[in-house]
């Protein structure tokens, strides 16, 4: 009986580590960006690597199952880089940075956010090519990439996404045809 009662302990412990650690994934991947991001009016002061749970951090909205669903942090002053790690909200649907001095390149990760609703990056320093696998995001109704320096060629990709009723992609140095009708 004393072996069964703690096998039985050992389960629960073990089965509480596991839950804290997965939900506390999406906090890591929030901390991971904050750690990329310098920050001069302390708007992230409040995340906390430590919590368990990010949904009560500002400028963080979460869904009714404690899932991050927006990250609103247009406008902010933040400059540094975006990381891959938000390719782990994989609830999120407002990706709002707009407004800041972010640079580097925009994470190939973010095509695995599928129910992002819009993904508002203007007004920043990004460079690099727009990602082919934004063309995965086949809930996305707004992308505003205008006004950063980024080169090459728009995706034919984003053609695919039936949702799309806002593309914004003017004020970068991206070449070749357009390839929207």
């Amino acid at each position: 009986m004393e072996r069964l009662i703690s096998v039985c302990l050992w389960l629960i412990l073990a089965l509480h580590l596991v839950l804290r650690v997965a939900g506390n994934a999406e906090g890591d991947a929030l901390n991971a960006l904050k750690n990329n991001l310098a920050d001069p009016n302390n708007l992230l002061q409040d995340w906390d690597p430590t919590d368990i749970n990010p949904c009560q951090w500002y400028n963080i909205t979460c869904n009714s199952e404690n899932s991050v669903t927006r990250i609103d942090l247009g406008n902010a002053k933040l400059s540094g880089k975006l990381v891959p790690d938000l390719g782990l909200l994989s609830n999120l649907q407002y990706l709002e940075l707009y407004s800041n001095n972010i640079s580097g390149e925009i994470p190939e990760e973010i095509g695995n956010l599928t129910n992002l609703v819009s993904l508002d990056l203007y007004l920043n320093a990004l460079t690099g090519h727009i990602p082919v696998t934004l063309g995965n995001l086949r809930k996305l109704r707004l992308l505003r990439l205008n006004n950063n320096s980024l080169t090459g060629q728009i995706p034919m990709a984003l053609t695919t996404i039936e949702t799309l009723q806002l593309l914004d992609v003017s004020n970068n140095q991206l070449e070749g045809d357009i390839p929207f009708q």
